[in-house]
This record gives C-alpha cells, structure tokens and sequence, in this order.
C-alpha cells in the first residue's frame, strides 16, 4: 500500500461475520437453502422480476441458529447461504437478495482453519473500506451497478455502530492505449510463456521496459 501496512480483507473476518450477524437481527439478511439452479431461477431477469425464497421470512432466532451452524461447519458447501433482504423486484438484479455469505471448507491462506465460512466481496468490500477509514474507494466502471449495494452495507453498519464511517465508492473509465497491451494478467502471460524476455523488455509498457527502451527519467 501507499501508506500503512499490508491490509487483507481477513483481518476483518471476525467484524463481518458479527456484521451478518446483526443484520440478520435486524430483518436484513436471512439463511437460505435454495439451490444454486433455483435462485438463478428466482432471481428474474433484466425484464421480469424475480421472486422471493421461500425461506426469506424464516423467524430471527432460526435464522441466526442456522448462521451459527454454517459457521460451526456443520453444514457441507452450497447447502445454505446468507443473502441480504432488499427488494426482489428491483430494476438492478445486484439488490436482488443478493448472497452475503456462503459455506466454503477450505483452508485460507491467511487464516488457516479458522473459518469455513466466507463474506462475498459486495458485502466484504464496504466494510473493510469503513474499517479502514476509506473516503472514496475508486474503482472501475464496472462495478457502477455495484454501488447501491455497497451504499446500503455501509449505511447499515454505520447504523449499528460496526463502523466509524461511510465511505464513497467512485467509478472510473480504465486509461487504454492504442496498440499497447495494460492486462496484468496477459502480461504476466507473456512473460511467463517467454514471449518477452522479462518485465524489462523495451517491448513492456513497464517502467523498467521503458527506461530499457531509452526513455529518460524527465
């Protein structure tokens, strides 16, 4: 990072469990049990509305027993998840009851054992931002119809005061560049498949490619 230490969304893992937790007591967030091909099924489209789980009025106290069953790992992946409860019939499918955590046995590479339980990056994301005392958290346009669920995370858990702040997320247009390849992922290929000689070949628009290229500090 810029500033501070190295961050990780696992620091937090404790606060945004607490965080499902308590939107689950507030009539926020419930257990639900639809398979993955059924709520692809409830869910709608982009021009018919979807439909509600028929586990999404389940009563608090079964829902935050079922929580903490999934966290205990009493239950196998993809047998419940937590889905926040907002509005079915919304225009943007991302408000669609949209999933906030789901059961995963497998080891973090952070974390170890610790958990078998894992937030989904919407729900995660405001919340480390707020943590971390983010202002505006820019990220790129695709993530624009992410942002009224990102809103509605943090508002919340400013409200039950899990949070200090809200902050703003601001989308962006990437920078591209005419004949000239920025995918990290591709050019990690490309040096991993050895169609260059490194990341310092004149050919990189890295740094280091281009100062091999010739191009001055100036």
């Amino acid at each position: 990072p810029w500033f501070g230490n190295v961050r990780k969304t696992s620091d937090y893992f404790q606060l945004i469990y607490d965080a499902a937790v308590y939107l689950i007591e507030t009539g926020d967030a419930f257990v639900d049990e639809l398979t993955a091909e059924e709520m692809r099924e409830y869910r709608g489209s982009l021009t018919e509305p979807g439909k509600e789980s028929p586990y999404r009025n389940r009563s608090v106290e079964e829902n935050l027993e079922l929580f903490s069953k999934m966290r205990a790992g009493e239950f196998k992946d993809g047998s419940y998840v937590v889905r926040a409860k907002i509005d079915m019939a919304s225009p943007n499918l991302n408000l669609r009851d949209p999933v906030l955590y789901r059961i995963k046995h497998e080891s973090h590479q952070a974390t170890g054992d610790a958990w078998c339980i894992y937030p989904m990056y919407d729900f995660s994301h405001p919340i480390s931002d707020a943590v971390e005392g983010i202002t505006h958290s820019l990220c790129t346009l695709e993530f624009e119809d992410h942002r009224p669920l990102y809103d509605w995370v943090a508002e919340r858990m400013a409200k039950g005061g899990l949070v200090e702040c809200i902050p703003r997320q601001i989308e962006f247009s990437r920078l591209n560049l005419k004949y000239t390849v920025l995918s990290k992922r591709k050019l990690i290929k490309l040096v991993e498949d050895s169609h260059v000689t490194g990341w310092d070949d004149p050919r990189m628009p890295t740094l280091s490619g281009l100062r091999r290229r010739g191009v001055p500090p100036s």
